[in-house]
């Protein structure tokens, strides 16, 4: 799936947004605009009618006469407990309670019930009565109500509600609101007070809040009904707003962007939808498509100078790439370094710590007996430094071969880079110069690590001596050297300082210590071996931090001169014995076991006889055998050279010994025998000669 249509997908509009936003605030505002004008009113109307009940009380109260409703009181006490249940259901009980309760009324009773009736009526008082309370009942001492309901003089009922609750109810009960089967009312009680000012009685209003109530719908809705429209009317302004002042700028900004990016992608060089935008908005988004313009030009200037930085840089890139390839290829790089030269092994790696580096090794034959080995590291990195070595690679070597000493190979080249030498570039030099066949060198040290030297039957271990200075660092200078000398199986190993400086995460030195413990962890390995394993070695301490110098090492090895000797024989098979007897003279001086010694025997006599029979048949002619024994290697290897007529016998395909005698073909079974019996056999044609070699390590 496309992953730009997928994310497209994904993104919700500004519109959008803007649009959920608005509806949301307006919806809270409105809520919280609706709760507080309702509460307000409904606050308002409350108060207004608690005191309007209240003063309507007090009104009533004080038309009435104390002493009397206290008389009226405990007269109509006299006629007995009023029982409401028989009142209702016990028509003579209720004949009777009425007469008796009528006989107590008086002019005044029924003039101030007329009081009440008037107060009543002319108030829209929905109930007005009068009660005496005592205990936990209320006693009904006037009751300004005609309808069925009304509550004769001496009706009790329990008390309940705030006038149970209030804590002195005979002192007046403050107004409160009631719904219940009467329906919404607003209750207030007001005391009847004696000359003495003692509550005698309470006169209780009741104004009917039905129609409050449904104002208070009314109410509601109508402001419902206003915030809606007022909230719509106000969206569509404000969203107008947004779309006019920010909405279509920013989409005219992202469209013109994303056209930007896809011009950019085509290569097209046509002008941008950017540069074209025209937004006078007049705040913010004026100035963001001010900067977004700037942006687009200054994009376009780095993206310029980025491109012809870029071809620059692959430029030099592809050149370095070039050096880095010549400066390889100006280090000797192929082993086994000297074949023809079985006395010696030796092996060497560099790895620049950028494209180029400063170090470099080289070994080289002086003359036929005499090996230089160099091991060097130019101060600074990169491309000068390289240039450097190059220079003071060429005059080491060529110094060296004019036949001087170390320290007078030293001292020229010294001479030789000081001139000029503006970048005051300097190298520090390890040579070394070889007797091949006595072992016997001698060495100068100018600045250069520490070698490290191991005997045949040692360890690696630093050999320190005090050193002469850098070359190139001044004229003049005088180098010391001194002599060593190398013993079959001793090993030398040379190195630039990025081996012990390596450095990890954690700014730790690789040291001389560990590079020792590496050497010693397998001491005789084969140059190329050691030098693997110490660079893992190095890797793993390394890690992940970069690497900072070039790394290069040299390792060489001193073996043993082989032992040559040689036989020039008649190819006759009458001289096969004096044959045998000159190889195994040589081979028990190799101390060669008995068992071997049959075998090299076997071939032995199995060429010759060839030579013999077949090299110069009809004619005859010489042989010539040469036996080379390597003590160190523990390996013989025996050549035969004869001028007869070419013959390769390796040549001929191998017989097939699955079959029987009479069944194979005549011939080619000693050769066959030879190659199985011998570790290595080979056969060339040099100079009018047949050279067959053959091959055995001995136990």
């Amino acid at each position: 799936m496309d992953q730009n249509k997928t994310r497209k997908n994904r993104i919700v509009s500004l519109r959008f947004k803007i649009v959920v936003t608005i509806i949301l605030t307006a919806l809270i505002l409105s809520v919280i605009a609706v709760t507080i004008s309702y509460n307000v009113y409904s606050n308002t109307m409350d108060l207004h009618y608690k005191t309007l009940t209240s003063n309507l009380a007090k009104t009533a109260a004080s038309q009435l006469d104390a002493d009397a409703l206290l008389r009226y009181y405990n007269e109509v006490k006299q006629i007995g407990e009023y029982d409401e249940e028989k009142y209702q259901s016990d028509e003579a009980y209720r004949k009777d309670y009425d007469a008796k309760a009528n006989a107590l009324k008086d002019d005044e009773y029924v003039r101030m019930l007329n009081v009440l009736f008037d107060i009543k009526d002319s108030n829209g008082i929905t109930y007005l009565y009068v009660q005496k309370l005592e205990g936990n009942l209320c006693t009904y001492i006037m009751d300004a109500d005609t309808s069925e309901e009304q509550c004769q003089l001496g009706t009790t009922h329990g008390v309940s509600g705030p006038t149970k609750e209030t804590e002195h109810p005979e002192e007046g009960i403050p107004a409160f609101i009631t719904n219940d089967t009467y329906g919404w009312l607003c209750t207030s009680m007001e005391p009847v007070r004696d000359s003495e000012g003692n509550p005698v009685a309470l006169v209780g209003v009741d104004v009917s809040m039905n129609d409050i109530m449904e104002d208070r719908a009314n109410y509601l809705r109508s402001i419902l009904l206003i915030m809606g429209i007022a909230v719509v009317v106000l969206m569509f302004a404000i969203l107008f707003f947004f779309v006019k002042a920010l909405i279509n700028p920013i989409n005219m900004l992202s469209n013109a962007a994303r056209s930007f990016i896809q011009d950019r992608n085509s290569e097209k060089k046509n002008d941008s939808a950017i540069s074209k935008l025209n937004i006078r908005t007049g705040d913010e988004v004026e100035t963001l498509c001010d900067s977004v313009k700037q942006m687009e030009s200054d994009i376009n200037t780095y993206i310029a100078n980025l491109t012809a930085v870029t071809a620059e840089k692959e430029r030099i890139g592809a050149e370095l790439n070039v050096a880095t390839q010549i400066q390889a290829d100006m280090l000797p790089r192929i082993f086994p370094a000297f074949p023809e030269k079985k006395e010696v092994d030796l092996y060497a790696t560099m790895d620049p710590a950028k494209e180029v580096g400063g170090d470099f090794y080289d070994y080289f034959l002086v003359d036929d007996d005499h090996l230089a080995l160099v091991m060097a590291d130019v101060s600074g990195k990169g491309v000068p430094a390289a240039l450097f070595m190059v220079i003071a690679k060429t005059l080491i070597k060529n110094r060296a071969q004019l036949g001087e000493s170390p320290a007078v190979i030293l001292k020229n080249v010294n001479e030789q880079l000081c001139e000029g030498n503006e970048a005051e570039l300097f190298v520090t030099v390890w040579l070394a110069i070889i007797e091949i066949s006595t072992g016997k060198g001698i060495a100068a040290n100018a600045g250069h690590e520490h070698p490290v030297l191991k005997r045949a039957d040692g360890k690696y271990e630093l050999v320190i001596y005090k050193h002469s200075p850098t070359v190139a660092i001044m004229n003049g200078i005088n180098f010391r050297e001194h002599t060593f000398e190398l013993h079959p199986g001793d090993r030398l190993f040379v190195y630039t300082d990025g081996v012990p400086e390596a450095t990890n995460a954690h700014n730790e030195l690789f040291g001389t210590d560990r590079m020792l413990a590496a050497l010693n962890r397998n001491p005789e390995a084969s140059p190329k071996e050691l030098l693997t394993t110490l660079k893992k070695d190095i890797d793993l301490f390394v890690g992940d931090a970069p690497q900072f110098d070039d790394i290069t090492m040299l390792n060489f090895c001193y073996k043993c001169s082989p032992v040559v000797k040689e036989l020039k024989v008649d190819a006759k098979r009458e001289n096969l014995e004096e044959v045998l007897a000159f190889v195994d003279k040589e081979l028990e001086i190799a101390n060669c076991s008995m068992k071997t010694q049959m075998k090299i025997d076997v071939a032995v006599e199995e060429i010759f006889v060839n030579i013999a029979n077949y090299a110069y048949a009809p004619e005859t002619g010489s042989a010539l055998i040469r036996i080379e024994t390597q003590y160190d290697a523990n390996r013989v290897e025996i050549t035969f050279h004869d001028w007869g007529m070419p013959y390769d016998p390796l040549a001929k395909p191998d017989p097939d010994i699955t079959l029987s005698a009479a069944e194979r073909q005549i011939g080619g079974l000693g050769i066959f025998m030879v190659k199985k019996s011998m570790d290595d056999m080979k056969y060339s044609y040099v100079d009018g000669q047949n050279v067959l070699t053959i091959v055995k390590y001995l136990d």
